[in-house]
């Protein structure tokens, strides 16, 4: 009997036509760390009773397909799920070309996602997936990656691939020591860790149906978190943080001139942290930050990715 590993499981991805229709073909194989997205159906306790004190069987709950993805981050497949998130990106250049994206866009497209396991051979192919978070770390080293809430209308499950011959883009991934994070477009130094999370906040539309399942996910009013996690060598956030001035946060991963991925968080506003001295050591504050939309740059977050891809 055949069993499956993680080794050789695949993950094909590919942008639906309309909310719930898997395409024909045309999918991408997406590198991916791991990931939890699949089906589940609870189980009701059956309320019965005159019939003895064994329960009756008990009643099928609907289904929610829903879960985590980790991805790397690399240079040309996280565009994929930037537009999965943010809606189509403005895409400009020749050699290298720069696709930006931006949050508050109201129609965001949906994805087929199929899990292969292919020892057994077992394809689970989700549809109706929609990206409703990214979260990405910042941190001093190791390999860069972020994880995606993803929120889909139904799975089935195959003895096949739904593309036997996927589309594979080249990767080259970016690492923890080519992040660097930026203050109104200045070096932000004695920075240990950082964090950034997107959310759409979707809204899921649980309408009445013989399948069980969603009706759709709609974006609601959209968020921009995160922390910073500072060495205390000056006072610079804190009056920032006391006075409620608001601060525009860059969070980069530069290879090189044509290689990058910048995330811009354009209206910022810090809490004043407690300063807690717990021994001789180095003193740390920990800033939890909130986004807002930016009136000048019409949004609350711009996204650039530069990579020698034509389009998305």
């Amino acid at each position: 009997m055949a069993r499956a590993y993680g080794a050789n499981a695949s993950l094909l991805a590919a942008f639906e036509p309309t909310y719930g229709n898997t395409p024909t073909g045309d999918f991408g194989k997406i590198p991916f760390v791991s990931t939890t997205l699949g089906s589940e159906q609870g189980l009701i306790a059956n309320d019965l009773i005159g019939l003895g004190r064994d329960p009756s069987a008990p009643i099928r709950d609907v289904i929610k397909v829903e879960g985590d993805i980790v991805i790397p981050i690399d240079l040309r497949n996280i565009g994929m799920w930037l537009k999965a998130l943010l809606g189509s990106p403005v895409s400009l250049g020749d050699t290298a070309h720069t696709h930006t994206f931006v949050s508050g866009n109201s129609g965001l497209p949906s994805l087929s996602l199929e899990t292969g396991l292919p020892d057994i051979p077992a394809y689970f192919l989700a549809s109706g997936v929609m990206a409703n978070s990214l979260q990405v770390k910042f941190a001093r080293s190791g390999a860069a990656d972020a994880t995606l809430g993803l929120i889909a209308q139904g799975e089935v499950k195959r003895t096949s691939s739904a593309d036997a011959t996927p589309t594979t883009l080249p990767i080259t991934r970016f690492n923890q020591f080519q992040g660097s994070i930026k203050k109104n477009g200045q070096a932000l130094g004695n920075v240990v860790a950082a964090q950034l999370t997107y959310s759409n906040n979707l809204a899921r539309i649980e309408t009445i149906r013989s399948d069980g399942k969603i009706e759709g996910a709609d974006p609601t009013v959209a968020s921009l978190t995160g922390n910073l996690e500072v060495r205390f060598a000056d006072t610079e956030l804190i009056d920032a943080a006391t006075n409620n001035t608001p601060l525009e946060l860059t969070f980069s991963y530069v290879i090189d001139a044509t290689k990058s991925l910048t995330f811009i968080a354009h209206e910022v506003y810090l809490p004043k942290p407690k300063l807690s001295i717990s021994g001789p050591g180095g003193i740390q504050a920990t800033f939890d930050w909130q986004a807002a939309k930016n009136t000048a740059a019409g949004h609350m977050l711009t996204v650039q990715l530069v990579n020698d891809v034509v389009a998305y």
